[in-house]
């Protein structure tokens, strides 16, 4: 791992921490502060924007998706497929990324970087995304559990928000919810480059890039309103503490977005999903809610606990790290553990 950067909260006091390089070819070390994309946490700004069109009148959850989109989602699965159930991931709805990324879906000639390196700098229209994932073959039933998570069901939220907001999702998201936190370091990237102090982001795609590849200037356009945004790890901790506390969403919405189900993660685990967000259960620890997020050669960690005394955030820069199908235990997956065991103040015993 060439670099981990972290902030922990804990009643009121905060540390941040910062360990190796954010360049493996200069030795130019990673600090606390720096910006990272942050992938999937992205979910959460998203359906904080969602409910307060909801809370707005505007979107009811349980609404047919069909009645606001019925260009990109028609006919009966327009109708059966509601708010709700993309924003928990039980639409039924595929997966579209191994359809714009073939060469990571294997196939005669195995896996490689192609589609990865042929898409850094391709500007994706969402419509074009979202056709890919519609026309797959459906991932389960409408409202099934568990569902199967996809980031399909995010871009579409994202032109939800964009049609009944008459306003592009990116910019209705940063006014509603980023800004409202006062997250000063959190925006979507409008090109290539992050802007800001940063790290390289190396993606290893399960080992077959050796040495792993700097993804870290690439089109986000792929995947914006699913896991697009750019912040730091002390942002992201303000943002789930203020979640918590009922200052960026009503309190009626926060429930709502802690009502999960059962969702198979890309990773074919099993985890519980609420609307934008999981929970995380450690015995004898607590209850912590938040999200994690990857995106090519960068990870992110966010969680709270429920009761808002303690936070973890942690940002790598280098994914996929280990081998295909059932991977062996890795040196990496053992110090993450330890590290977020440590964090969110459980014991190892309790951790494992």
């Amino acid at each position: 791992m060439p670099g981990v950067f972290a902030e922990v909260r804990d009643s009121g006091r905060t540390w941040r921490g910062a360990s190796g390089v954010a360049d493996l070819d200069t030795g130019r070390p990673v600090t606390p502060e720096m910006r990272h994309r942050v992938g999937s946490l992205t979910k959460t700004l998203v359906a904080a924007a969602v409910l307060r069109q909801v809370e707005a009148g505007r979107v009811r959850l349980d609404a047919p998706i069909g009645d606001h989109l019925p260009d990109l989602v028609p006919g009966e699965r327009g109708r059966a497929v509601t708010v709700r159930m993309l924003l928990n991931h039980t639409s039924g709805i595929a997966e579209y990324i191994p359809y714009a990324f073939p060469s990571i879906r294997g196939g005669a000639s195995g896996v490689s970087a192609q589609s990865l390196d042929d898409n850094r700098f391709r500007r994706f229209r969402p419509a074009e995304l979202i056709a890919m994932g519609l026309a797959a073959p459906p991932s389960g039933a409408p409202g099934a559990t568990p569902g199967v998570y996809s980031n399909t069901n995010y871009l579409l939220l994202g032109q939800l928000l964009e049609r009944v907001t008459g306003t592009p999702a990116e910019e209705y998201i940063t006014r509603a919810v980023i800004e409202p936190a006062g997250l000063r370091h959190t925006s979507f990237p409008s090109g290539p480059r992050i802007k800001g102090p940063h790290s390289k982001m190396y993606e290893a795609l399960w080992g077959v890039l050796d040495p792993p590849r700097d993804y870290s200037v690439y089109d986000m356009s792929w995947v914006m309103t699913g896991a697009g945004l750019v912040s730091t790890m002390e942002d992201m901790n303000r943002f789930y503490a203020r979640l918590l506390a009922g200052r960026v969403v009503a309190p009626s919405s926060w429930a709502e977005m802690r009502r999960t189900v059962p969702v198979v993660a890309l990773d074919g685990s099993t985890i519980q999903y609420g609307l934008g967000l999981h929970r995380l259960e450690i015995p004898g620890c607590g209850t912590f809610w938040g999200n994690e997020g990857t995106t090519w050669g960068a990870g992110t960690v966010s969680m709270i606990r429920a009761d808002g005394k303690r936070q973890f955030s942690f940002a790598i820069n280098l994914m996929r790290w280990n081998g295909p199908g059932r991977p062996q235990p890795h040196p990496v997956d053992g110090a993450l553990a330890t590290l977020k065991a440590r964090a969110l103040g459980c014991s190892m015993s309790e951790h494992s």
